[in-house]
């Protein structure tokens, strides 16, 4: 049973398995009440309670990494594996998949090129990894499916959140990033040191703790919340009980403190250095893990505390401890000014306050505790030859190191404020800040940065800069008219800023194949029959843009060559060979397209982009031709081919050169040469073409839709599963944005085809959240296509 509300933590037993540091922790779901340890003595060990004893005792210890081990974590059980499985991270680059019942690895994910130091599980079987070489991985049974790249530095934390499809990861790079579906969503910045733990609070709110001593509470819309100071160094892991918001920590300066509504509410020094790791079981005992090697479970329950004597080993054991000055822990130590041990004769103020005292010549360390009201000796300082700010240097304060941390009286009976100063701060602007922070009356400007210059013995290094810039705000000065606004004239035709031949502007239709098309409704296509029988997919065949009409495409480039430079201009002979070349590609002509022909379109191709589409659009029906298929996909110069493409797919560009683009890439599958070339540079293509949602012209979203579409059916016939994940992370991506329905149509039948006969492909599509995404359109009314598409994927899912 949990123990009554408020009470104070108190040692339950002491674990020794571990030969060296204790650097993960996580309660296990089999045995119940369970835990997982891992070690730099490259062991994970399975700990169960023993009954009467208060204690646990070890069931397994499991091996299989080469290096040592730096995290771990439970993967839900599954139909397979219905008492979960536990997966492990280490240093020689791998993470280990175990039973819980079997020592040796069940086996081993390699792909993170360094120390794997985070893992978190999410449901249908998903692993997220982090890793020191700045990457984080999803992994879905014993594949890589994405990787996250994105952050500069390593990925030291990583959570699965509630919701499906979002993941965290927190860097040495200070910064903690948002993923949906595999793509940056967000960036959090606030912490001033690496992020070495996150923990998740509820489905829109979330943890951080860092180098920096600070723990920050996070709204996944960004916004910091709070900022929780308490620690005096590094907090390696953070922890939240059970159905609260209360949560645990542990760090670098021999602590693990306890938080209860914001507030620091217990602290608990150990006789170790680091206390790398903690984790909360489900009944609210603590377990920590630190660098002496030992395991150290602490509880509320009066029932389970360890009994006086094993107390008191723990209290003699901490009170030998050596604590070295130098790490700041307990502030700057100045031994020839310290009391005796009379001191101790008056009792502290709150939980966890340090008091140092000095007797026989030795400094010790004493710690108040309010649930015992009394001083617990916390260990023996050495080597305090009293080293003051002078010769220490730094000063720490909200886990940031200062030169001097002044004390500041404002008025007699009120209370003192902290003021921190570096002497390359401006006094002025610290002083402002310092009241401007503290809500204090602004009248007292003067008075404190006075107090600043007198205390720092003029020790300033004020810097000038050039530019003007307000003292307060440090912001720029205002110049009127460089407001960024663009205004786009009315009036003209949003592609060509011209006349009568638009490309594209006829309907979207695609040859009807059959007597029944999905895509046009043309033909025998009866809702009807779409009720028995999923005609949508698996698609087998790539979807093409065939609609043409040559004679206004060669007028519109007749014209626009008048205008073109000379070198540019196109002879006579050029029009008439791209003519020809026309007329065998649109098969008014049963002849094949020449060499000569396809160099002349490569010329064309090149114009500038204000008059290139003409050019593109030519492009874009040719490509179909097997003959130009080949040439412009399977020759030395296919690469060339694709990174011309690439460049009209910029956001920034003309939506006419964007549209056709995507058309000729469609296009391009028809052959097997195009669709090799096609799936050889995913990619980039992928990576580029998704920037086109961000338009609003539903022509260029259902060319976007119709490439993915393309390549769903390429990934189908491959059951290449590392495409089809990259494949529904841009379907997904793009569903966020697209209003037309036509687009949506071609959206769900890439989805269904990528996941029909996959299960793998199945359970990604649900750890990403793509079911919740579509359901709307399972009741579209017209067309009914959609709605009819969309009941079908969804059976799948």
């Amino acid at each position: 049973p949990m123990a009554s509300e408020g009470g104070a933590y108190r040692l339950r037993c002491s674990l020794v398995g571990h030969g060296q540091d204790v650097r993960g922790l996580t309660s296990s779901l089999f045995p119940q009440g369970g835990f997982v340890s891992v070690s730099r003595d490259r062991t994970a060990r399975l700990w169960t309670p023993d009954g009467p004893n208060r204690a646990f005792t070890e069931i397994h210890c499991m091996s299989g990494h080469s290096n040592f081990v730096a995290c771990v974590c439970i993967i839900p059980p599954s139909d397979l594996y219905p008492r979960g499985l536990i997966a492990t991270g280490g240093n020689d680059h791998n993470i280990c998949i175990f039973t819980v019942d079997n020592p040796t690895p069940l086996y081993t994910l390699k792909g993170h090129k360094n120390t794997v130091c985070s893992l978190s599980s999410g449901k249908f079987g998903t692993l997220l990894s982090g890793s020191w070489d700045t990457t984080a991985k999803v992994w879905l049974n014993d594949r890589c499916m994405m990787t996250l790249q994105g952050h500069t530095a390593a990925i030291w934390a990583v959570k699965i959140l509630p919701e499906q499809g979002l993941m965290l990861t927190g860097s040495a790079d200070k910064t903690i990033k948002l993923w949906k579906a595999g793509r940056c969503e967000r960036t959090f910045t606030g912490h001033e040191d690496c992020v070495r733990g996150l923990a998740i609070l509820s489905d829109t709110e979330f943890l951080s703790c860092a180098n920096d001593a600070s723990v920050r509470r996070w709204q996944i819309s960004g916004e910091c919340l709070q900022v929780y100071y308490g620690h005096t160094n590094y907090i390696y892991s953070i922890s939240v009980f059970p159905h609260c918001k209360d949560f645990v920590t542990t760090g670098e300066d021999r602590s693990l403190r306890i938080w209860k509504q914001g507030e620091c509410a217990q602290t608990i020094r150990l006789p170790a250095q680091s206390v790398w790791c903690c984790c909360v079981l489900d009944n609210g005992d603590i377990v920590v893990g630190a660098s002496d090697g030992i395991i150290r479970v602490f509880t509320e329950s009066l029932e389970r505390t360890a009994s006086a004597e094993e107390i008191q080993a723990f209290e003699n054991e901490l009170s030998q401890s050596s604590i070295d000055p130098k790490t700041g822990d307990l502030g700057d130590i100045n031994a020839e000014d310290l009391p005796g041990r009379e001191h101790l004769k008056d009792p502290g103020t709150r939980d966890g306050q340090t008091r140092l005292i000095k007797d026989d010549g030795k400094v010790e360390a004493y710690q108040w505790s309010v649930s015992e009201g009394r001083w617990i000796k916390i260990g023996d300082v050495v080597g305090s030859s009293g080293a003051t700010q002078q010769t220490s240097g730094k000063v720490l304060f909200e886990g940031k190191e200062y030169d001097y941390v002044f004390t500041i009286d404002v008025n007699e009976n009120g209370p003192s404020y902290k003021l921190p100063y570096n002497i390359t701060d401006d006094p002025w602007l610290t002083a402002y800040n310092f009241l401007q922070k503290n809500d204090l009356n602004p009248m007292f400007l003067d008075q404190v940065a006075k107090f600043i210059m007198d205390n720092t013995k003029g020790q300033t290094l004020l810097s000038t800069s050039s530019e003007f810039s307000d003292p307060f705000t440090g912001a720029g000065r205002y110049v009127p008219g460089s407001s960024s606004g663009s205004s786009t004239m009315p009036g003209a035709d949003p592609f060509t800023g011209a006349g009568r031949y638009v490309p594209g502007s006829a309907s979207n239709a695609v040859a009807p194949v059959g007597g029944v098309d999905p895509y046009t409704g043309m033909g025998a296509y009866q809702s009807a029959a779409a009720k028995a029988e999923n005609i949508y997919f698996p698609k087998k065949d790539a979807v093409t843009f065939d609609q043409a009409n040559p004679m206004q495409i060669l007028g519109k480039l007749k014209e626009l060559n008048g205008s073109a430079t000379e070198e540019h201009k196109l002879t006579e002979d050029d029009l008439i060979i791209l003519e020809k070349l026309l007329s065998a590609t649109c098969n008014t002509s049963a002849e094949t397209p020449t060499a000569q022909q396809i160099q002349t379109l490569w010329r064309a191709i090149h114009w500038p982009e204000d008059i290139v589409f003409p050019a593109l659009d030519i492009l874009r029906l040719s490509v179909r031709h097997p003959t130009v298929n080949e040439n412009f996909c399977s020759e030395k110069d296919h690469v060339q081919f694709i990174i011309h493409l690439l460049k009209f797919l910029n956001p920034k560009g003309k939506q006419a050169n964007q549209l056709l683009a995507l058309r000729a890439l469609c296009n391009c599958f028809v052959s097997q040469a195009g669709q090799k070339l096609m799936m050889e540079q995913r990619d980039e293509i992928m990576t580029q073409a998704i920037e086109m949602r961000l338009g609003n012209n539903k022509n260029v979203h259902i060319a976007l839709a119709t490439l993915t579409l393309n390549y769903a059916v390429c990934l189908h016939k491959d059951n290449n599963i590392e495409g089809k994940a990259q494949c529904l992370s841009v379907i997904s991506t793009i569903m966020e944005v697209v209003q037309d329905l036509e687009a949506v149509f071609r959206l769900l039948v890439a989805l269904g085809t990528l996941i029909s006969d996959d299960t793998n492909a199945v359970q990604l599509a649900k750890s990403l959240g793509v079911d919740s995404q579509i359901k709307k359109y399972a009741s579209v009314s017209e067309p009914a296509k959609v709605k009819e598409c969309c009941r079908f994927v969804l059976n799948l899912l």
